[in-house]
Protein backbone atom coordinates (compact mmCIF):
# COMPACT_ATOMS: atom_id res chain seq x y z
CA UNK A 1 0.00 0.00 0.00
CA UNK A 2 1.27 3.27 -0.95
CA UNK A 3 -1.19 6.12 0.09
CA UNK A 4 -3.80 6.78 2.51
CA UNK A 5 -6.43 6.29 0.67
CA UNK A 6 -4.72 2.26 0.11
CA UNK A 7 -5.47 1.62 3.79
CA UNK A 8 -9.32 2.44 3.49
CA UNK A 9 -9.71 0.13 0.36
CA UNK A 10 -8.17 -2.55 2.66
CA UNK A 11 -9.55 -2.23 5.85
CA UNK A 12 -12.83 -1.87 3.98
CA UNK A 13 -12.22 -5.14 1.90
CA UNK A 14 -11.15 -6.61 4.92
CA UNK A 15 -14.33 -6.15 6.40
CA UNK A 16 -16.67 -6.86 4.18
CA UNK A 17 -14.53 -10.59 3.75
CA UNK A 18 -16.05 -10.51 7.81
CA UNK A 19 -12.22 -9.86 9.41
CA UNK A 20 -11.99 -7.49 11.89
CA UNK A 21 -9.23 -5.05 10.81
CA UNK A 22 -7.23 -3.87 14.30
CA UNK A 23 -4.21 -1.49 12.34
CA UNK A 24 -3.87 -1.30 8.98
CA UNK A 25 -0.61 1.05 8.43
CA UNK A 26 0.91 0.97 5.05
CA UNK A 27 2.49 -1.78 4.12
CA UNK A 28 1.19 -3.71 6.88
CA UNK A 29 -2.35 -5.29 8.72
CA UNK A 30 -2.81 -6.88 11.62
CA UNK A 31 -6.43 -8.23 11.85
CA UNK A 32 -8.06 -9.71 15.32
CA UNK A 33 -8.98 -13.02 13.45
CA UNK A 34 -6.30 -16.03 13.14
CA UNK A 35 -6.27 -17.15 9.58
CA UNK A 36 -5.91 -20.63 7.69
CA UNK A 37 -4.44 -21.38 4.68
CA UNK A 38 -7.87 -21.40 3.00
CA UNK A 39 -8.74 -17.99 4.29
CA UNK A 40 -5.56 -15.77 3.48
CA UNK A 41 -5.59 -17.53 -0.46
CA UNK A 42 -8.97 -15.66 -0.54
CA UNK A 43 -7.68 -12.30 0.94
CA UNK A 44 -4.47 -12.88 -1.32
CA UNK A 45 -7.42 -13.29 -4.06
CA UNK A 46 -9.48 -10.13 -2.81
CA UNK A 47 -6.31 -8.20 -2.70
CA UNK A 48 -5.23 -8.68 -6.13
CA UNK A 49 -8.43 -8.46 -7.63
CA UNK A 50 -8.29 -4.39 -6.33
CA UNK A 51 -4.22 -4.20 -7.94
CA UNK A 52 -2.26 -4.94 -3.93
CA UNK A 53 -0.30 -7.94 -3.17
CA UNK A 54 -0.41 -10.24 -0.31
CA UNK A 55 3.36 -9.89 0.88
CA UNK A 56 3.80 -12.58 3.86
CA UNK A 57 7.25 -13.50 2.89
CA UNK A 58 9.64 -12.35 5.23
CA UNK A 59 12.28 -10.90 3.05
CA UNK A 60 9.49 -9.20 1.16
CA UNK A 61 7.86 -7.87 4.37
CA UNK A 62 11.42 -5.98 4.52
CA UNK A 63 11.75 -4.99 0.77
CA UNK A 64 8.30 -3.89 1.72
CA UNK A 65 9.15 -1.88 4.90
CA UNK A 66 11.85 -0.19 3.23
CA UNK A 67 10.18 1.10 0.13
CA UNK A 68 7.52 2.92 2.69
CA UNK A 69 10.24 4.16 5.42
CA UNK A 70 11.29 5.74 1.95
CA UNK A 71 8.27 6.86 0.62
CA UNK A 72 6.79 8.44 4.38
CA UNK A 73 10.20 10.23 4.44
CA UNK A 74 9.68 11.74 0.89
CA UNK A 75 6.01 12.64 1.02
CA UNK A 76 4.99 12.96 4.30
CA UNK A 77 8.21 14.45 5.68
CA UNK A 78 9.47 15.81 2.72
CA UNK A 79 12.55 14.17 2.80
CA UNK A 80 14.00 16.02 5.91
CA UNK A 81 16.72 13.79 7.07
CA UNK A 82 18.49 14.65 10.27
CA UNK A 83 21.18 12.03 9.60
CA UNK A 84 22.25 10.00 6.30
CA UNK A 85 19.99 7.41 4.80
CA UNK A 86 21.54 4.54 5.62
CA UNK A 87 21.54 5.53 9.25
CA UNK A 88 17.83 6.65 9.26
CA UNK A 89 16.55 2.69 7.46
CA UNK A 90 18.95 1.38 9.89
CA UNK A 91 17.45 2.85 12.84
CA UNK A 92 14.11 2.43 11.90
CA UNK A 93 13.67 -1.25 10.77
CA UNK A 94 16.46 -2.34 13.33
CA UNK A 95 18.67 -3.83 10.72
CA UNK A 96 22.48 -3.56 9.28
CA UNK A 97 21.96 -1.05 6.36
CA UNK A 98 24.45 -3.10 4.59
CA UNK A 99 22.10 -6.53 4.65
CA UNK A 100 19.15 -4.17 3.50
CA UNK A 101 21.33 -2.79 0.67
CA UNK A 102 21.96 -6.13 -0.18
CA UNK A 103 18.41 -7.06 -0.31
CA UNK A 104 16.85 -4.21 -2.12
CA UNK A 105 19.37 -4.42 -4.62
CA UNK A 106 18.96 -8.15 -5.22
CA UNK A 107 15.22 -7.90 -5.23
CA UNK A 108 14.61 -4.90 -7.62
CA UNK A 109 17.65 -4.11 -9.80
CA UNK A 110 18.59 -0.50 -8.18
CA UNK A 111 20.17 0.64 -4.76
CA UNK A 112 18.42 2.03 -2.35
CA UNK A 113 19.50 5.35 -3.27
CA UNK A 114 18.62 5.33 -6.50
CA UNK A 115 14.78 4.81 -5.54
CA UNK A 116 15.67 7.40 -2.90
CA UNK A 117 15.81 9.70 -5.53
CA UNK A 118 13.35 8.41 -7.78
CA UNK A 119 10.82 9.39 -5.41
CA UNK A 120 12.33 12.74 -4.40
CA UNK A 121 12.27 12.80 -8.25
CA UNK A 122 8.40 12.27 -8.33
CA UNK A 123 7.92 14.13 -5.35
CA UNK A 124 9.43 17.11 -6.71
CA UNK A 125 7.78 16.77 -10.27
CA UNK A 126 4.12 16.73 -8.35
CA UNK A 127 5.10 19.94 -6.67
CA UNK A 128 5.85 21.67 -10.02
CA UNK A 129 2.78 20.69 -11.28
CA UNK A 130 0.70 22.24 -8.10
CA UNK A 131 2.92 25.29 -8.98
CA UNK A 132 2.74 26.97 -5.56
CA UNK A 133 6.25 26.98 -4.73
CA UNK A 134 9.34 28.30 -6.65
CA UNK A 135 12.10 25.72 -7.69
CA UNK A 136 14.76 27.23 -5.34
CA UNK A 137 11.83 26.62 -2.26
CA UNK A 138 10.92 22.91 -3.49
CA UNK A 139 15.18 22.06 -3.07
CA UNK A 140 15.10 23.49 0.08
CA UNK A 141 12.00 22.07 0.95
CA UNK A 142 13.60 18.12 0.00
CA UNK A 143 17.03 19.08 1.55
CA UNK A 144 18.70 19.19 -2.02
CA UNK A 145 21.93 21.53 -1.13
CA UNK A 146 20.89 23.91 -4.09
CA UNK A 147 18.57 24.51 -7.03
CA UNK A 148 21.26 23.25 -9.27
CA UNK A 149 21.75 20.07 -7.58
CA UNK A 150 17.93 19.58 -7.60
CA UNK A 151 17.78 20.94 -11.42
CA UNK A 152 21.03 18.45 -12.58
CA UNK A 153 19.58 15.34 -10.88
CA UNK A 154 16.10 15.93 -12.03
CA UNK A 155 17.69 15.90 -15.96
CA UNK A 156 19.61 12.94 -15.03
CA UNK A 157 16.35 10.80 -13.91
CA UNK A 158 14.04 12.52 -16.26
CA UNK A 159 15.43 13.34 -19.26
CA UNK A 160 14.50 17.19 -18.95
CA UNK A 161 15.06 20.45 -16.70
CA UNK A 162 12.45 20.90 -14.25
CA UNK A 163 11.45 24.25 -16.05
CA UNK A 164 10.37 22.12 -19.70
CA UNK A 165 8.65 19.79 -17.30
CA UNK A 166 6.53 22.68 -16.39
CA UNK A 167 5.92 23.35 -19.77
CA UNK A 168 4.48 20.07 -21.07
CA UNK A 169 0.98 20.28 -21.33
CA UNK A 170 1.24 16.37 -20.03
CA UNK A 171 3.00 15.98 -17.06
CA UNK A 172 4.38 12.61 -17.00
CA UNK A 173 4.24 11.18 -13.91
CA UNK A 174 4.24 7.81 -12.01
CA UNK A 175 2.44 6.50 -9.20
CA UNK A 176 4.33 5.55 -5.72
CA UNK A 177 3.85 2.02 -6.67
CA UNK A 178 5.18 2.27 -10.39
CA UNK A 179 8.47 3.70 -9.38
CA UNK A 180 11.28 1.12 -9.26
Amino acid sequence: MVCYRCIMVVEDLLAKLGFTPLHVELGKAIIQETVGKAELEHIRQTLQSVGFELIDDKRNRLIEQIKQEIIRLVHSQNGELKTTLSDYLADRLHHDYSSLSKLFSETNGITIEKYFISQKIERVKELLVYDELSLNEIAFLLNYSSMAHLSRQFKEVTGTTPSEFKKQKIQLRKGLDEIV
